[in-house]
């Protein structure tokens, strides 16, 4: 462990970082080492940055290795407890300000390990964190009460279920009381005593104390509390103003930080905790603001700290968002008409609370000059209802258009749409009279007008509903279209963004002509030169393609033929201006633009594919030397997946992409030129990169026609695709868990297209390896196992197969004894209707039930009955026409289930697969592609909050596409028809075998369930 310091140190530094980290992970799999690492981030005569390292690397070990399920070796029981004994000691010893950064890790730490142990297996946490609690020590005391957060605050989100309450009675019954006492203490310091030398500490701990407040009260009411309730909250009559209201008010000058600085001040950061708990109040609890408590002083105290433009300091922001919020909350709750009804009270709001907070600051311009991208990124937050009792990602003027929202919704739209137009008619009235002094009331007025009309909106699909009060496509064609045709430099930049926004904005209320004739507008300032304006047009592009007429999107590859390429050229210009990889990937909304275009323009491309596809390639070998920004990289790989995605080999009816579908000759091209950069990324290992890649690789293998049997022949594959075959054998691609699905896509694609070659290779036993040793074992990647293994199946012809497959077979039934899960379960059950369904010679049912029953005699009784039968009502909807098809084959084909041990199971499994039919939508061949590949574009969407490097899986949705080879049962169209043409046939065979017969069998099926469906059968023509 001597080594420790050196490999933390290493781990810093860029050119060492990966070989020093693999050792950490190696040294950590040692007995006590995290006890030694914990040792080394408490010495305080280690280099600052080795103990930060170590205590972030103390965590995720924690992480990844506390659960007892975890896929790498778990911890041992002798270390976890030696750290449960340690782990608030540590917190107390780093009680001391410069170590807060230390802290903050141990306290993430003792939050996983409360998750997973507490109460159980820690049942004296909460008693060793009362214990030392101390005013004496407020040092020491701020590390206890931020630990007890860490713990609690996971609450906010949980669901609510009988364990969860069970963890938080068995909190309160040991923290609350102490709690009170501690915040009167505390609070009464505070209060009596602001120039305390130890005020700093008191009051961040008072902080930390009102954030408790939150976490106890945010699932339920503790008694306690609602006992104290005046005391917190003040009383009705408002001779008791409350803990909440004494400190709303409270604002120590020793306290309040530099004006310059954009961090909250302590106090800025009490009131805004007390802002977040009057709106849980407000949300969860309104009785007792209004029987307990007037609501009132809340709005009062509200109206003294932001009213009239109040704070307008930035460090302020998120108390005024907040408080803003609980006003918003209040309103939209109805319960206080009486407060917030009256014309007068509007337009007080309006003009004393929500004008001066739209008002657009010089911190707001400089941002617009000096840091676009977070000008941007502010800008599009979207304003939320409560989430979870974070202000977090609400603007001041966000949550300013929020209270005109709320007052729309809670029925005054007329009030307060009257008091927004005069503002409205008096900012238009000044810009016209001197438009350069008075650019930002246009601003205003934009930006109250948007407010105020926009009733509902989602982040996806922008404004739904209007205020009906207001005309906003009038309104755009009066006072915004000249902003937006202006020449740039003709008028301030920011009204040309608000211009492009308000389109942005109101995108679902201009028809498709309309949209159609601002498009060639917003490519025209793609091309300007202010950073904001031309990627605001490229954010509007981009939603303007991906509106949706029900199910349909409302632009197609004819809408945009003629200004697709002007689009895709305008915004790799601006990419590639980027001086650097970081600056090239910096603004993934031009590569997000890109993309959806791509997408919308599909064939569209064909006469100039190889110059796109040559500067996405281009793009991706800059930013491959330093990958920094995941979103734009998922964008640009999700890119060059659309560009070659429409491609229909008309010989076996594969839906692939785009490009290659005018013309498939250009498939070589595709592979010769993706191949190089590839081959590069996986030769460096540029770890983002790798399952991109491996994606990327299988679709263009796919691409490839099939050589499975009923198919064309498949002509040889490339030799890159044979060569790389070997390398993806071997156990090191498959360390980086995001890369698994691809590689085993790209293995099942192989099996599928160069079996042969798999099989003289002799790689069978290594492709079996992989899923055996690796793959089924794993709780977490046990699904791509059984892929692998149904593409073995179904692609392996039997000669080669049968030596391996009772091995197979054993090795699931092993997992499936020691370690079940339901969804192994499950899997496990799809695997064996699967290989009952497909039609390989020599894998027949009887093979199937005959290797099960080697392994042991009357296993497959016991296995069917109690595992197969109750897993067939849970198949997903996707696998339930194979899962027909392979129960008719085994009731109709196999000699074993008529034999006494089995044939007592063939009238439970004949109703358990007519009770499949329930679901007839999934039973049908759909005919239609078109409706798959706009699920695939939504799918795209979809991905977007999860964009970028996923620890599980980096996805590419536009790669994806269901692949008709791997579907053992597409050529049957009709699953009903063909389970009565089997059951027809098997009876005409016997003829009259008596109770051992097919008729004699299905008479002793639970009749109200089957006797409908023979009769279905019947109708069709089979009788039987």
């Amino acid at each position: 462990m001597s080594d420790l310091p050196s490999l933390l140190g290493s781990s810093l530094s860029p050119a060492a970082r990966k070989e020093a980290e693999q050792s950490l992970v190696d040294f950590s799999l040692e007995p006590s080492f995290l006890l030694h690492l914990l040792g080394l981030v408490l010495n305080a005569s280690q280099n600052k940055g080795v103990r930060l390292a170590g205590s972030v690397f103390f965590k995720n070990v924690i992480k990844k290795r506390w659960s007892e399920d975890a896929e790498e070796a778990p911890i041992s029981q002798d270390d976890k407890n030696t750290i449960r004994n340690q782990l608030v000691p540590a917190m107390i010893a780093l009680s001391s300000p410069a170590d807060k950064a230390l802290r903050a890790q141990i306290a993430e730490s003792v939050s996983v390990v409360a998750e997973h142990d507490f109460p159980q297996k820690w049942p004296e946490l909460i008693d060793q964190l009362v214990a030392s609690l101390s005013t004496n020590d407020y040092a020491v005391s701020l590390g206890v009460l931020e630990t007890a957060h860490s713990i609690f605050n996971r609450w906010r989100s949980a669901i609510r279920t009988d364990e969860l309450y069970t963890v938080i009675n068995y909190v309160l019954g040991r923290f609350v009381d102490p709690f009170v006492a501690f915040f009167r203490q505390t609070a009464a310091i505070l209060l009596s005593d602001p120039d305390s030398t130890n005020t700093i500490a008191i009051a961040q701990s008072q902080a930390v104390l009102m954030s408790i407040f939150y976490d106890l009260t945010c699932q339920d009411l503790p008694p306690t509390l609602e006992d104290n309730h005046v005391e917190f909250f003040g009383s009705s009559d408002g001779t008791a103003p409350g803990w909440f209201l004494r400190f709303l008010a409270w604002d120590p000058p020793a306290l309040q930080g530099d004006p310059e600085d954009t961090t909250p001040s302590v106090p800025s950061q009490v009131k805004t905790v007390i802002m977040e708990i009057a709106e849980l109040y407000t949300n969860r609890f309104p009785e007792l603001f209004t029987t307990a408590s007037s609501i009132g002083p809340f709005v009062q105290a509200v109206w003294a700290l932001v009213g009239d433009g109040k704070r307008p300091a930035v460090a302020d922001d998120t108390l005024v968002a907040q408080a803003l919020r609980f006003l918003s909350t209040a309103i939209r709750s109805g319960l206080f008409r009486d407060l917030f009804g009256s014309p007068e009270t509007i337009k007080t709001l309006v003009n004393g609370v929500v004008v001066p907070n739209v008002e657009l600051r010089d911190h707001e311009t400089e941002q617009f000059e000096d840091d676009p991208l977070e000008y941007i990124r502010v800008d599009l937050a979207i304003p939320s209802a409560s989430t979870g009792g974070s202000s977090e990602g609400t603007t001041r003027r966000h949550a300013a258009a929020d209270v005109l929202r709320a007052l729309v919704g809670a029925g005054s739209e007329a009030e307060a749409t009257e008091s927004v137009s005069t503002w409205v008619s008096e900012d238009l009235q000044a810009f016209k009279a001197d438009p350069s002094a008075n650019w930002k009331r246009k601003d205003r007025a934009i930006y109250l007008l948007t407010a105020i009309a926009a009733r509902g909106s989602t982040s996806h699909q922008g404004v739904t509903s209007t205020n009906a009060l207001v005309k906003v496509v009038d309104w755009f064609a009066e006072n915004v279209l000249g902003d937006l045709e202006a020449a740039p430099g003709s008028v301030h930049p920011i009204l040309q963004v608000d211009a492009i926004r308000y389109l942005y904005t109101f995108r679902n209320q201009l028809t498709k002509d309309q949209l159609n004739q601002v498009i060639p507008l917003l490519v025209g300032h793609l091309r300007a030169d202010n950073y904001v304006c031309y990627s605001y047009a490229a954010i509007t592009i981009e939603r303007i393609l991906f509106i949706k007429q029900g199910s349909r999107m409302l632009f197609a590859q004819a809408d945009i033929h003629d200004v697709a390429y002007d689009i895709l050229t305008a915004l790799f210009d601006k990419i590639e201006s980027g001086p650097t990889p970081e600056k090239v990937s910096e603004n993934d909304y031009l590569m997000k633009c890109a993309m959806r275009v791509i997408i919308t323009a599909r064939q569209s491309f064909t006469p100039m594919y190889q110059a796109v596809l040559a500067r996405l390639v281009r793009i991706l070998e800059v930013v491959s030397r330093n990958p920094s920004n995941p979103n734009f990289d998922q964008y640009l790989f999700e890119g060059i997946s659309a560009l070659i995605r429409w491609l229909r080999l008309l010989l076996y009816r594969v839906v692939a992409r785009f490009v290659v579908a005018g013309n498939p000759e250009t498939l070589p091209h595709f592979e010769g030129v993706l191949h190089g950069v590839c081959t590069v990324i996986l030769q460096q290992d540029i770890e983002q990169f790798v399952p991109y890649t491996f994606q990327l690789l299988s679709q263009l293998l796919e691409l490839h026609p099939p050589s499975t049997p009923g198919l064309v022949t498949a002509t040889p594959l490339p030799a890159g695709y044979r060569a790389l075959l070997p390398l993806l054998l071997t156990p090191a691609p498959w360390s980086q868990k995001g890369s698994i699905p691809g590689l085993v896509r790209f293995i099942r694609a192989s099996l599928a297209r160069d079996a042969a070659e798999i099989v003289t290779a002799g790689q069978i036993g290594a492709v079996l390896a992989v899923a055996q040793q690796r793959l089924i074992p794993s709780r977490i990647n046990d699904g791509w196992g059984f892929e692998l293994l149904e593409g073995v199946v179904q692609n392996i012809p039997y000669a080669q197969l049968s030596p391996y497959f009772p091995a197979v077979v054993m090795s699931l039934l092993t997992r499936l004894q020691a370690n079940k899960t339901d969804k192994f379960a499950n899997l496990f059950v799809c695997f064996l209707l699967y290989t009952l369904a497909i039609r390989v010679d020599g894998v027949t049912p009887d093979y199937v039930v005959g290797v099960v029953e080697a392994a042991q005699a009357g296993l497959w009784a016991n296995l069917f009955g109690n595992i197969l039968l109750p897993e067939v009502a849970k198949i997903r909807s996707k696998d339930r026409k194979m899962a027909v098809v392979g129960l008719t084959r085994l009731l109709t084909q196999s000699a074993l289930m008529r034999q006494a041990s089995n044939v007592q199971l063939w009238p439970t499994t004949f109703t358990a697969l007519v009770k499949l039919f329930r679901d007839p939508q999934a039973l049908r061949q759909s005919s239609s592609t078109e409706t798959d590949t706009d699920a695939a574009f939504t799918a795209i969407d979809l991905e977007e909050q999860n964009a970028g490097y996923q620890a599980a899986y980096s996805r590419l949705a536009a790669s994806e596409v269901a692949s008709p080879d791997q579907d053992p049962v597409r050529d049957i169209a009709d699953a009903q028809g063909y389970v009565g043409q089997e059951l027809v046939r098997v009876a005409q065979e016997e003829g009259d075998r008596g109770a051992e017969g097919v008729k004699a069998l299905i008479e002793r099926c639970e009749g109200e369930v089957v006797g409908p469906f023979l009769r279905g059968l019947a109708e069709g023509g089979y009788m039987l």
